[in-house]
């Protein structure tokens, strides 16, 4: 039992190590990149709000750009200490190095004066002479030629590393000053960025309160918000089941002209008998057909209703995951993806099925990768729908005024698809989802925010 435990222990005590070693902490370069990066979207959130205010009504669309900002300006105070953390341990560091520089510069002034000293003592010539011809013969009188002139060496690299070391003490110095001043300049920044919190919490709240009162007409818009994204889902959903459906087709026309120009059959043989050999190595007819099992197809294997190049596309689209263009030049994510609580009424639960994104007005809206249009639609609504087809993944583009696409057409990354349309708070948003065909009729629903990159 005693022997179970200690096996146990190391056992968590290997896989807890391996955890730790798995970490590793952001560069500078790194944090500087993120902090820059938390900023822009700050200032195009503000930018959005300034045009928002213009209604001087309070909407929902202030309040989610607000939280979007506060959740961001959280994330940057963050990231800055996380840097000023970086900074001290960069600090630690400098400060021990330039300790042992120190140190390694004082043995060397020491040794160096050992060596003047001793070059003191035998500085006349007569001394020089006399050690020379104190030779035993001609190939000590040469060994102790190489000493001297080894010597006088030693002495000149003494000289150099005490001023190179020097110079690295200097260099570090001006480092640490360096970064001590980048640390007062984040400190600077961190406490500005406290401070636009409390007013960012003040705005939110200002705007809450102006909501406050509207909950039963809130409960009806989302409701009827409700009953509008299940008949579009539903409409995607055979949207995706009739392409699917079109793929599997064409992928068994395909299959069977390759078979067809192979010289193979390309349909089973009429008679469904074994073809299993009998005793005599033929055939036996008598024996009834039992088809052979098929091969369990791989858990990552393509699904098999999609041709070679339809299997590549998707390959290509799924290589790309984080780093796939926005539908927009500019914008913020003013709703995300899944089961959330509504930004007022925290009991009432919102599911999105895609993501919400503020841009200008009169944006143009892109494709994000290329691939085939499946459909352009509308649920009843002023607004149109595209949904482009990547293989067996598909990108839905939900809020459009105009399509400048059709059916069947190929389109190219970034390609303009549409023009934005206002939704019904008169912002221009345009709601961006993913969907996966699974094969068999299983179809999922993938988060965009995990799928678009940091670049517009």
């Amino acid at each position: 039992m005693r022997k179970s435990c200690l096996l146990f222990l190391l056992a968590f005590s290997f896989v807890a190590t391996a955890q730790q070693k798995e970490y590793v902490p952001p560069t500078k370069a790194q944090l500087e990149a993120k902090r820059k990066e938390i900023q822009d979207a700050i200032n195009d959130t503000e930018h959005q709000l300034e045009e928002i205010k213009k209604n001087k009504n309070a909407t929902m669309s202030q309040l989610r750009a607000l939280q979007y900002k506060l959740a961001q300006r959280q994330t940057l105070i963050g990231n800055i200490n996380e840097e000023i953390g970086s900074i001290d341990n960069t600090i630690v560091s400098s400060s021990k190095e330039i300790m042992t520089l120190k140190q390694k510069l004082e043995l060397l002034k020491v040794r160096y004066a050992q060596s003047l000293r001793y070059a003191y003592q035998t500085r006349s010539s007569y001394d020089m002479l006399a050690f020379l011809f104190s030779s035993q013969d001609f190939n000590d009188a040469v060994r102790r030629m190489k000493y001297l002139k080894k010597f006088r060496e030693f002495r000149k690299q003494q000289v150099d590393q005490i001023r190179q070391t020097q110079n690295q003490i200097e260099h570090k110095i001006g480092d640490l000053n360096k970064e001590k001043q980048e640390k007062d300049q984040l400190l600077l920044n961190q406490k500005q960025q406290t401070v636009a919190l409390q007013g960012d919490v003040q705005q939110t709240n200002t705007v809450i309160q102006g909501l406050k009162g509207k909950e039963a007409e809130l409960a009806k818009e989302i409701e009827k918000n409700r009953i509008v994204a299940n008949r579009i889902n539903k409409a995607i959903g055979v949207i995706i089941e009739r392409e699917m459906a079109a793929a599997l087709k064409k992928a068994e026309d395909e299959e069977k002209r390759r078979l067809a120009a192979a010289g193979k059959p390309v349909t089973p043989a009429s008679n469904p008998k074994d073809t299993r050999p009998a005793g005599n190595g033929k055939p036996d007819p008598s024996l009834p057909y039992i088809a052979p099992k098929p091969k369990p197809a791989k858990a990552d294997a393509p699904p098999l209703m999609m041709t070679p190049t339809e299997v590549a596309l998707a390959a290509n689209f799924e290589g790309n995951h984080g780093k796939l263009y926005w539908p927009v030049a500019q914008g913020s994510i003013s709703d995300h993806f899944g089961t959330h609580p509504h930004p007022l009424a925290k009991s009432v639960m919102v599911d999105q099925a895609g993501i919400d994104i503020r841009t200008s007005p009169s944006a143009a809206v892109r494709a994000v990768f290329e691939g085939t249009v499946s459909s352009v639609f509308s649920t009843g609504g002023s607004d149109l729908i595209v949904i482009i087809q990547h293989g067996n993944y598909f990108t839905v583009y939900n809020g459009l005024a105009s399509v400048s696409v059709k059916n069947g057409q190929h389109v190219d990354t970034r390609q303009p698809i549409g023009i934005v349309a206002n939704n019904d708070e008169g912002e221009p948003t345009v709601n961006f989802q993913i969907w996966k065909s699974a094969g068999k009729g299983a179809k999922v629903k993938l988060n965009p925010e995990t799928w678009i990159g940091k670049a517009h």
